[in-house]
């Protein structure tokens, strides 16, 4: 009754938003909505004045999703077709948007949501786990992005903009404190050092004692303790600005990261044939190892980037230069259980599957330039240039199982990428109430892989392969004020994402022809209520030509690149904001995205025990394959909603209380490209609660949290190769949090 209970409370406060223009409230008074100001077209404006669909997250959000120690995945469902998942814990997180995005987990595919942080794009999934903290704005842009933000965004861009360095003095400090030893630590300042110089400092710790048992007590794990769960996340960045004139500006940012935990833990024999729901062998405190070392990880990034910018007057020229470095290391027991397990065991499983990466090493270096028209103008324009190269060695290796720490298979490849890009955006008020705006950009793309086989099956063989492409994407999109509360608008977007390379498990190579998207959308962004109320509505469609998918796993535990013939996708979206009134404010958003695979002849291989397919099967030799034609794409929930109702009593003296809780769900998705009972999943949600006190002059805050305020255990994803393995996600936490802003 209580799931019922709460997803009714969210489809409600989403109707809410929806008759927010025919409710009337004269007994309170209301502040109203603030504007949101969004960079979403790489200058600053109006939400309401972007012709096409993004939401903006600010700080207070971001920090109460977090208060738990999560992770970037925590922005799940919190907003309108926004969908993360991750199969390596907390440093490789991937992302969907209108369910596009890939299902790979190696640190070389590609996906078709690009993430941008303070203007330099993270490429590889192996960086866009970097944590969030002293972050102004996360804005999610919907749709494709191929004009200003260039290759790998058809499915669109998680734009992040960290606190700059300003003329005043400022800063906060945090200490949260909860269960299962929970610390996180935040603190950032500002210091003007002169009129023409400030620095921006910022930190993060964040921590989690282990508080899983490996029940199976191997010679690695300790036999009275917890062995698994715990993490350390130590973060840093600084920002030195210097305006040496009032035409000049430039900024130099330095980031580090060191973490060093837990991945995702598996759990061996979780769901039952014919079945989606966990069984009574699931325990969210106990696993059951014989391999994997406790599924360690590490990692290590530093970047550094510099923003040189000059205002000619009638325009601006900004060129921007980054690097990322990385590091990592890890293993994990893959099957989640012991193959050397009496029959009758919970944990047994048909055979050990042990894998990690014993080393790799990333450098990613980007540079853009760019010239700005300034002026509002009934003309405005933006012209620029865009180069990217990365490099990254990979070696992996495959253990016994049992915790034997030689490899008993080592392959060590290398991907080399670059593309280069070209790209005009221009826009023109043809009236008073009408803009128009275009852009076009042409992409060239190259992959260069190497890779060997270092010891084990197969020692001494090699893989070699180049793919490349040249593309032209586009957009064109027009915005029309109805009146001072109301505009319309309608876009015509190609998108584009390169072609690939997966040669993780040599001698198995395989690689993906380049995917177009054709996407169109149209829409409303509305203030109601007497600006006490903002709403915004799309509608969309898009069409995928040659359409990118991992095939994961089947009989054994590898990824396979495939191109669909065609995808397609459409739905609706809704989001917005309500000031009630008496304290009370509502945020809430809906979404219902329809996905299908357009393929007659795609087949894919099928789990290797257990699972009821529920798609036509063919035998191609020896093998069952399914035929997915007509499946939705994996991970791409058919519904999402979130919802926050925030109130706050004022005490007097400038101080007051406040609540606020927030809910997130995900509902009717498959977790592979086949269909099966029990790797789909019904319904996901997540609520948290977070209330205290503060006092507005001081800078003083206090709170207590929950996050996953009902211990909900949902499956976000399994392994199909071995037996029905699932991993789900972070459990209850709770807590305390003091605050000091000054």
């Amino acid at each position: 009754m209580l799931r019922q209970a709460l997803l009714a409370a969210t489809v409600s406060g989403v109707a809410l938003l929806s008759a927010g223009a025919a409710l009337a409230q004269t007994d309170v008074e209301s502040a109203g909505v603030d504007d949101i100001v969004v960079t979403a077209q790489r200058r600053s404006e109006n939400i309401r004045e972007v012709p096409f669909a993004v939401t903006a997250l600010n700080t207070q959000t971001l920090q109460e999703i977090s208060a738990g120690g999560a992770d970037i995945l925590s922005l799940s469902g919190r907003v309108p077709s926004l969908q993360l998942e991750s199969s390596n814990g907390r440093y490789a997180p991937r992302f969907y948007i209108r369910g596009l995005g890939n299902v790979d987990f190696d640190f070389t595919a590609s996906q078709p949501v690009s993430v941008v942080l303070d203007d330099v794009v993270l490429e590889s999934v192996y960086l866009k786990g970097f944590p969030l903290f002293d972050v102004q704005q996360l804005e999610v842009l919907r749709g494709p992005q191929g004009t200003l933000f260039g290759r790998n965004t058809p499915a669109g861009v998680v734009k992040i903009d960290t606190v700059k360095p300003s003329d005043a003095f400022t800063g906060f400090g945090s200490l949260t404190y909860g269960n299962l030893g929970s610390t996180r630590t935040e603190a950032a300042v500002t210091l003007p050092a002169s009129d023409t110089l400030q620095v921006r400092g910022a930190i993060l710790w964040n921590h989690r004692d282990d508080w899983v048992n490996n029940a199976y007590n191997p010679s690695f794990a300790d036999a009275n303790d917890d062995d698994l769960g715990g993490f350390d996340d130590l973060a840093a960045r600084v920002h030195v600005a210097w305006t040496p004139t009032d035409r000049l500006s430039t900024l130099l940012t330095l980031q580090a990261r060191d973490y060093d935990g837990t991945g995702t833990m598996n759990r061996a024999n979780a769901l039952t044939k014919g079945s989606n729901e966990l069984n009574g062998n699931f325990d969210r405190d106990t696993v059951y190892y014989d391999g994997g070392r406790n599924n360690f990880q590490k990692q290590q990034t530093t970047s550094q980037s510099l923003r040189v910018a000059y205002d000619f007057g009638p325009a601006t020229l900004t060129g921007i230069v980054g690097s990322y470095q990385g590091w990592s290391q890890g293993d994990g027991d893959i099957d989640g259980g012991v193959a050397s397990a009496a029959t009758t065991a919970s944990y047994k499983t048909p055979f050990n599957s042990e894998t990690g990466t014993l080393s790799s090493d990333l450098l990613q270096n980007t540079y853009e330039l760019r010239l700005a028209s300034n002026d509002d103008a009934r003309l405005g324009w933006q012209i620029g240039a865009f180069y990217w190269d990365e490099r990254i060695n990979l070696v992996s290796g495959t253990f016994n199982g049992v915790g034997g720490l030689q490899p008993t298979r080592v392959t060590d490849i290398t991907q080399k990428s670059d593309s280069w890009s070209v790209f005009g955006q221009g826009s023109y008020r043809v009236t008073e109430a009408l803009k128009v705006t275009a852009g076009l950009r042409y992409t060239d793309d190259n992959r260069d892989y190497q890779g060997r086989i270092v010891t084990g099956t197969g020692a001494g063989g090699t893989g070699a392969v180049s793919v490349g492409d040249e593309q032209v994407s586009w957009d064109v999109s027009a915005l029309y004020e109805v009146n001072d509360s109301l505009n319309l608008f309608a876009r015509v977007a190609k998108g584009y994402r390169g072609p690939s390379i997966q040669g993780r498990n040599l001698p198995v190579l395989t690689t993906a022809d380049s995917e177009t998207v054709m996407s169109y959308e149209t829409g409303f962004k509305a203030r109601l209520w007497d600006g006490r109320a903002r709403l915004n509505g799309t509608a969309y469609a898009y069409e995928v030509s040659d359409m990118q998918f991992t095939a994961i796993g089947g009989a054994d535990n590898s990824n396979r690149l495939i191109n669909a013939d065609k995808g397609e996708g459409y739905g609706l979206e809704l989001d917005g904001d309500i000031d009630l009134g008496a304290g009370f404010s509502l945020s809430a958003g809906a979404a219902w995205n329809h996905t299908e695979i357009k393929d007659g002849d795609l087949l894919v291989a099928i789990c290797g025990s257990n699972c009821t397919v529920t798609d036509p099967i063919v035998t191609v030799g020896a093998t069952r394959r399914a035929n997915v034609d007509g499946n939705p794409f994996p991970q791409a929930p058919e519904y999402t909603a979130n919802l926050t109702l925030n109130y706050v009593l004022p005490l007097g003296d400038d101080t007051e209380f406040f609540a606020s809780t927030d809910w997130a769900m995900q509902k009717d998705f498959n977790l592979f490209l086949y269909e099966s009972v029990e790797f789909m999943v019904d319904t996901n949600f997540e609520g948290g609660l977070r209330a205290g006190w503060r006092d507005l002059n001081k800078g003083l805050e206090a709170a207590a949290y929950v996050r996953n305020l009902t211990d909900e255990e949902n499956v976000i994803g399994a392994i199909d190769f071995n037996n029905l393995t699932a991993f789900v996600n972070e459990p209850r936490t709770y807590g305390v949090q003091l605050t000091k802003r000054f």
